[in-house]
């Protein structure tokens, strides 16, 4: 099985791969816990730039449905993120729960709780609870289309009291997420039928079970069932020739936010695959889907 995995499981790492300098003029806050799962801590770096802007970016450290907080000291430090701390923006680098030991339905409970501690403790790292975005890479993008989807108002009635905060977001930005496990790359094909992807199967541990069971666990974990008018503003970003999600993933779920009126934009790039030399100046165009989209809800039109 390692042969198998970790070659395919490179390919997903490598997208992040972008140049690394350290966050020298920011402020870094380490493993701040956000919550526990069988007593295992859940952390998360936060980033604050010199001068905040009040917006807070959420970035799934997230590869292949695997997470590692070392990963935060170089796939998910450096240039790439410079545009949004020139806007002021601050940035929490969150790890979740890794498969093969968590599937994507823990793993999306996940990035729930954190957004419902980030907003607990908003005055803390110096922004406005209402203006949180999202971005990531491939299950990255995956995880922040989901949360853009399917966040959720707090229960007022919970014990813990970060439990009763929002887990909604304001906007999201990412790479070529999956969003449709049912209709993967064609129609009626399933997720755990495409080939390249067999490495990240065994989260969605479905394969044993009878087509019909199948698909009803897929459709519910497909963020484009999850679309309605409250979906956030989402802004996509996928090449063509994307051998691991194929682009129309992102093509359909643009298109089905459009046609209800929810600000959508995708922007495809000819003969690209999963992951590109020049990403990290993409994140200007995220830095400014943000700056645009994460706006304190009074000045919302």
């Amino acid at each position: 099985m390692h042969d198998i995995v970790m070659p395919k499981l490179r390919s997903f790492l490598l997208i992040l791969l972008l140049i690394s300098p350290a966050f020298a003029d920011n402020t870094r806050i380490r493993d701040v816990i956000y919550g526990r799962k069988f007593g295992t801590a859940l952390t998360m770096d936060v980033i604050k730039p010199e001068k905040q802007s009040g917006i807070g970016v959420v970035v799934m450290v997230s590869g292949g449905f695997t997470s590692d907080h070392a990963w935060t000291d170089g796939m998910f430090t450096g240039a790439n993120f410079k545009p949004m701390l020139d806007k002021g923006q601050t940035l929490f680098l969150v790890v979740h729960g890794s498969q093969p030991k968590y599937v994507i339905a823990e793993i999306n409970q996940d990035i729930q709780r954190a957004i419902r501690f980030i907003r607990s403790n908003a005055s803390e790292y110096g922004i406005d609870p209402n203006r949180l975005g999202v971005t990531g890479g491939s299950s990255g993008g995956y995880l922040s289309v989901m949360i853009g989807a399917t966040g959720k108002d707090g229960d007022p009635k919970a014990k813990d009291p970060i439990d009763r905060a929002s887990s909604k977001v304001a906007a999201v930005a990412c790479f070529f997420p999956p969003t449709d496990l049912v209709n993967y790359g064609e129609k009626n094909r399933l997720f755990n039928q495409f080939k390249p992807v067999e490495f990240a199967w065994h989260t969605i541990p479905v394969s044993d079970k009878p087509r019909d069971e199948q698909v009803r666990i897929l459709t519910e974990l497909s963020p484009i069932n999850h679309i309605t008018k409250d979906t956030v503003p989402t802004f996509i970003i996928t090449g063509d020739n994307d051998a691991l999600v194929p682009h129309e993933q992102g093509v359909r779920f643009i298109a089905k936010l459009q046609e209800i009126g929810v600000p959508a934009k995708i922007d495809i790039r000819p003969g690209l695959g999963h992951g590109w030399p020049t990403m990290g100046k993409d994140y200007t165009l995220i830095a400014d889907w943000f700056e645009k989209y994460c706006v304190a809800p009074e000045k919302k039109n």
